[in-house]
């Protein structure tokens, strides 16, 4: 494909969302500025006209960014489909309370205006790289290896750096990034690892023997995970994505990609302050009602949006 002559911004949409208000207000900004929009072919039917279908690979061809539109899921989609060639990613949340997109839909316009000028710091993001088999997945929060009931439970060696360190026997065991700390692992009792310090945290779930406790490695360590002869049928889950089943003989190779994903910050400080009180929220077993006034006032707004969805 022949590079465009202006600014090209990449879509990426959320799955199940009708987006066309939010795709129709970005084709104005766009008309309006000289941009060229493209969306991935297998999104063209969600889309009216002004977008641009392309083969998901050539997603990121010559963007200058890229704009995830739904939560923290989308995001993490976006940062796959582009994990090759990295391109700067701007999360727009239209979730609920996300840690990793940035922007409301009501701060769109001067969001795209800032990223065509250029006015952004990016946040660099770790990936996973994992290959099994004929399988090469790219996870920018964890990869998950997850029992199925009635099919038997997690039974896997791990070797770092070519070294046998140990085994797991528990109902799912979580390899996470730094930045995914804060996701599955944490939810299994794993701990929070600052993306400034790197690394990757094997946390089991509901450990029945073996290593019990999570495990934090350096971003420059190879892992290997072999799944032993009694080891039950797994899920296999990339970022919360389903790819499939493994079991016994299946062997995973893991390593690090530094710097794999771009983020796009506006404001980093105001972003972190959003995400230490939606982190906190986590931990505090309260009722919804206490738990609405303990929210900033943008946070409380979306809050009584969600509770109105049923979520």
């Amino acid at each position: 494909m022949d590079d465009p002559a202006g600014p090209r911004l990449a879509l990426v949409l959320h799955p199940h969302r009708d987006l066309r208000e939010v795709v129709a207000h970005l084709v104005r900004w766009a008309e309006a500025h000289g941009v060229e929009l493209v969306v991935g072919a297998q999104d063209a039917l969600r889309v009216d006209g002004g977008v641009l279908p392309v083969p998901a690979d050539e997603l990121a061809d010559g963007a200058t960014a890229v704009v995830s539109l739904g939560g923290d899921g989308t995001l993490l989609g976006a940062l796959r489909l582009v994990a090759d060639t990295p391109v700067p990613v701007l999360g727009v949340q239209l979730g609920h309370l996300g840690f990793l997109a940035e922007v409301q839909p009501n701060e769109l316009d001067t969001a795209l205006d800032r990223v065509l000028a250029g006015d952004f710091v990016v946040e660099p993001h770790s990936a996973l790289r994992i290959e099994t088999g004929t399988q090469h997945l790219v996870a920018f929060n964890d990869l998950a290896l997850v029992r199925h009931p009635g099919h038997g439970s997690v039974d896997a060696t791990l070797a770092v750096n070519g070294l046998r360190h140990g085994y797991y026997r528990c109902d799912a065991l979580v390899v996470a990034t730094a930045a995914g700390s804060s996701a599955y692992s944490y939810a299994a009792g794993g701990p929070l690892v600052s993306p400034s310090v790197g690394g990757v945290v094997v946390t089991p779930s509901a450990p029945m023997s073996g290593i019990s406790r999570a495990l934090v490695l350096g971003e420059s360590d190879v892992l290997r995970l072999e799944l032993n002869p009694r080891c039950g049928t797994l899920a296999l889950e990339a970022d919360g994505v389903g790819s499939g089943d493994v079991g016994p003989g299946t062997v995973l190779d893991l390593t690090v990609q530094p710097d794999a994903g771009q983020v796009i910050r506006l404001n980093p400080a105001v972003h972190h302050q959003r995400s230490r009180v939606k982190l906190s929220l986590l931990d505090l077993p309260l009722l919804p009602e206490q738990l609405r006034e303990l929210l900033p006032p943008d946070l409380r707004k979306r809050f009584d949006t969600a509770a109105d969805d049923g979520a």
